[in-house]
């Protein structure tokens, strides 16, 4: 089944362990980005993923595409121009000190593409699923239009459309936000949030929660999903939950709404290793379970499970398989060693 996705892929820099910028002299560097992360999940679980992107000529754009190619994500629709790569600066945090992201994205090759550079029509022959999120339209003045294209097309395609909200305050307003995400979403079917980005963009919250004092009301989320579905026809809500106890322990849960039930997924306790990428693997998950035809609750389970063992994983990708998925989704949570 083939799955496009489209946005920005990133040289990744950071410190090594928990130093803080200030403190070295070198940074380790990978790549990453929203939709090349959930690419590559899909591409792990063995679906026909292509991701979809500009990059700069140089030897740095192709070692982006390099580092989703070894990983069978098929780039034969990523451009090539422009002048830079996105960078991305991550600081991880520790007990009561919250991780750090410094974006340096501005002038990037995606953030100056036009919408001559992608042939839609031909990007999406034969595809199942497009997936974008909100940061996509937030990195420059002609991706907004670019992504409703794409939308559009995708649709005319017959391929089910989904969006992660992702807002991302350093990137744009609320306001800029939720003018062009509330058009977006005319042609989204599949809507992902996290207990943050409904009220961000579109202003609506759970009663009874406060995220920055870790205390999440779950069963609020359900009114938020309903609205969300209301307010713009969605098939299907996820919501994802997530308990910040500190910066290294995480609760970790979603919910799944599909027009008739809410269904909740088990709670995770995670003891985090890196937690960029989280909700990235979370959509990968959910694709995955929802195009295999899983069940609203089976999905929910699988996608918390695929993300609950990201958290685990150094980098922006999730390297783990659709058997490692479903053992733990089926309560094989010991982490005892496998021999």
């Amino acid at each position: 089944m083939k799955v496009v996705t489209f946005g920005e892929i990133m040289l990744r820099l950071e410190p090594e362990g928990y130093y803080r910028f200030v403190q070295v002299d070198k940074m380790t560097s990978t790549f990453g980005g929203g939709e090349a992360n959930v690419s590559v999940s899909l591409a792990n679980y063995g679906l026909d993923s292509y991701y979809v992107t500009k990059v700069p000529v140089h030897e740095i754009g192709q070692a982006a595409i390099n580092s989703l190619r070894r990983y069978g994500v098929d780039t034969r629709y990523v451009v090539r121009g422009g002048d830079r790569l996105g960078i991305y600066y991550n600081e991880r945090g520790a007990s009561q000190r919250g991780s750090k992201c410094i974006y340096d994205r501005a002038n990037s090759s995606i953030s100056e593409a036009s919408p001559g550079d992608f042939d839609w029509k031909t990007i999406f022959k034969d595809c199942k699923w497009f997936h974008l999120t909100g940061i996509t339209p937030a990195i420059g003045d002609s991706l907004p239009g670019i992504c409703i294209d794409a939308c559009k097309a995708a649709k005319e395609a017959g391929a089910t459309v989904s969006c992660d909200l992702n807002y991302r305050g350093k990137l744009w307003t609320r306001e800029k936000a939720r003018e062009v995400m509330s058009e977006i979403c005319k042609y989204v079917d599949v809507c992902i949030s996290n207990e943050e980005d409904a009220k961000d963009v579109f202003g609506i919250e759970a009663e009874n929660t406060d995220i920055n004092s870790g205390k999440l009301n779950k069963e609020g989320y359900k009114s938020v999903a309903k609205q969300l579905a209301e307010k713009f026809g969605f098939k299907k809500v996820a919501i994802t939950l997530r308990t910040s106890i500190n910066a290294n322990r995480n609760n970790w849960a979603a919910l799944l709404y599909d027009g008739k039930d809410f269904c909740f997924s088990k709670e995770y306790e995670m003891f985090i290793v890196d937690r960029v990428g989280g909700g990235d693997s979370f959509a990968g998950g959910l694709i995955y379970s929802l195009l295999t035809s899983k069940s609203t609750q089976e999905a929910v389970d699988f996608a918390v499970a695929a993300s609950c063992l990201k958290h685990s994983i150094e980098g922006d990708f999730n390297m783990v398989s659709v058997d490692e998925v479903e053992k733990l989704a089926a309560g094989n949570a010991s982490g005892r060693i496998q021999r």
